[in-house]
């Protein structure tokens, strides 16, 4: 089947065909792009007006056709410009759970020409302080809870326009209820979009403490959604050419429309660029959940017919471990898996065989590639469930050694790719910038292999990060935090084996002289300063040093060995 693969790989790509590949200059640089990518996001929306008798939206008992969406987007978009001036190339913050209006701020924003600033929607007060005086939006839009907490620090930002989300009468002194932002309808505005300006901002957390803002560019997303196209068309296109049988539920007589169950943040590319963008232009349903719950992701399911379910792998996992999942009607979902992690090898074989209709599926990107850099799915996951699948046709991809050299097919090394999906830059970070990107490269930071199929296995990490559940934890920014209790002397943050979350967070603790200090007082202080998922579940309190090596580096390696979570606080 991987010869099939490469067939068809080469037949889907070549001149003439739905995802050709050509050569475009940008920033005199020669990257690889979809020739048939739409021109901008701007361009997606407006597709996706061919839709408009099909339901968009549901969340709990309310229901949204593409067509109210559109009216509803039209009038956002017309108010940003009337009422608070917002042109091509400002920037409009988007702050609150996963309501429906995140979706429609979204497109709205799009549709002006300006950038949407994806926030974090756990950050504290001075969190969202930090990106909103590093962003400089024109306006915030944001629910209730974030608008509370921006109370808190609002003395702290510059001047910008305030649209509440979900108040419920609740008066915000300087907030214009979302309601009276649409309330008049009105026109998508005409605009001329520049595919290699930013279409959004997305914040990564920093190994210096500090989250940078990704500038993920129109020309980036859109062939993004085309790199989940060509998969999508390639895989079953490959098995069936092997004879093989790509979709366990072919032949039957019950087929479903798309409907994809969102289970993870808006303001991550998870949800946005691999969920959101390409079932928006395909008219699938989107199902908005206020929070997840595995069984609630159930009945989800069932009622709503959801084919496709894309989160991190311990939704998968709660998912089918569920008391309710024998009894629930699961047969309309087809794709079951996502990524955010590593989908560990059993779970891949349990999705398979507990799951009769779906196929198992991951991808593995990050938001500087706007989205997915490879995909496996079905056939191929099961045969190589250890890989994150091939190098999606838009990127070159190399494994680079300690001399800055290509490695070999199965060498290990550091995985860097380039292409139109990589991102322009870090938002007022020229030095980051220029240390990730490097000539169009886009340095990961993930130690890898490439197969003689060209299939990815990520092998380690080579920043100084952990996986929480799908989520990023840099271990320097919760170091910061609790370097900021005078009690400590020194810390260091490590990553601990978790096997519902892929990691929590651990810290190695050593307080000052004469000092005390307990793990919950500590927990608290931290929560205090960043967002609560990234507290440290496990502390140690160490009566020694931390060991270092030549240069002073805390030797993380030797505290994961000798640091037991069972001796943990």
């Amino acid at each position: 089947m991987y010869d099939e693969l490469r067939e068809v790989t080469a037949q889907l790509t070549a001149v003439g065909s739905p995802f050709e590949i050509a050569t475009v200059e940008v920033g005199g640089l020669p990257l690889r792009s979809y020739k048939n990518a739409p021109a901008d996001m701007r361009q997606v929306w407006l597709g996706t007006a061919a839709h408009a008798d099909a339901t968009y939206l549901v969340y709990e008992d309310e229901r949204m056709s593409y067509a109210e969406a559109h009216r509803l987007v039209a009038a956002a978009a017309q108010s940003l410009v009337e009422r608070f001036g917002v042109r091509p190339g400002d920037r409009v913050a988007i702050a609150m759970r996963n309501y429906p209006e995140w979706v429609l701020a979204y497109w709205a924003t799009i549709a002006t020409g300006a950038s949407v600033v994806g926030m974090n929607a756990w950050w504290t007060g001075p969190e969202m302080a930090y990106a909103l005086d590093d962003a400089r939006p024109k306006v915030l839009i944001a629910d209730r809870e974030r608008l509370e907490r921006l109370a808190t620090v609002r003395d702290q930002v510059g001047d910008f326009a305030v649209v509440g989300v979900r108040v419920d009468g609740d008066a915000f002194a300087d907030a214009v209820p979302w309601a009276d932002l649409v309330a008049e309808g009105g026109t998508l505005p005409e605009v001329a979009i520049d595919p290699d300006s930013d279409a959004c901002i997305f914040y990564t957390s920093g190994t210096t403490g500090r989250p940078k803002g990704a500038q993920l560019t129109h020309r980036g997303c859109t062939n993004n959604i085309m790199s989940m196209a060509f998969w999508n068309s390639a895989w079953p296109a490959a098995l069936a050419a092997a004879g093989r049988k790509p979709d366990p539920g072919a032949g039957e007589a019950t087929s479903y429309p798309p409907a994809f169950l969102v289970v993870t943040p808006l303001f991550h590319v998870t949800a946005c660029n691999c969920v959101m963008h390409g079932a928006s232009l395909t008219g699938a349903k989107l199902v908005l959940m206020y929070k997840w719950e595995a069984g609630r992701a159930l009945q989800l399911v069932e009622a709503e017919r959801v084919t496709a379910l894309s989160g991190v792998p311990v939704m998968s996992r709660e998912l089918i471990a569920h008391p309710e999942f024998a009894t629930t009607d699961t047969s309309s979902l087809k794709s079951l898996g996502g990524g955010g992690a590593a989908i560990q090898p059993d779970l891949v074989e349990k999705i398979e065989s507990k799951v009769s209709s779906a196929r198992p599926g991951t991808g593995y990107g990050m938001t500087e590639a706007c989205g997915v850099i490879t995909m496996n799915s079905a056939d191929f996951f099961l045969d190589k469930p250890e890989t994150a699948g091939p190098v999606l046709p838009s990127f070159e991809a190399m494994i680079e050694g300690p001399d800055g050299k290509p490695l070999g097919a199965g060498e290990v090394g550091e995985l860097c790719v380039r292409g139109a999906q990589v991102i322009r830059g870090y938002l007022n970070r020229p030095e980051a910038t220029s240390e990730t990107i490097q000539n169009g490269w886009l340095h990961t930071g993930d130690v890898a292999r490439i197969d003689e199929h060209g299939f990815v296995a990520i092998v380690d990490r080579a920043k100084d990060m952990l996986l929480r559940g799908g989520e990023n934890v840099y271990c320097a920014e919760v170091e910061a935090a609790i370097f900021e209790h005078p009690a400590v002397s020194e810390c260091a943050v490590i990553g601990v084996p978790d096997d519902r979350l892929g990691e929590e967070v651990g810290a190695a603790v050593v307080l000052a002289e004469g000092a005390s200090l307990d793990a919950d007082a500590l927990r608290v202080f931290v929560k205090e300063r960043i967002a609560a998922f990234k507290a440290p579940r496990y502390v140690w309190f160490l009566d020694q040093p931390l060991p270092r090596n030549a240069s002073g580096k805390f030797l993380k390696p030797d505290l994961r060995k000798s640091l037991d979570p069972n001796d943990a606080a």
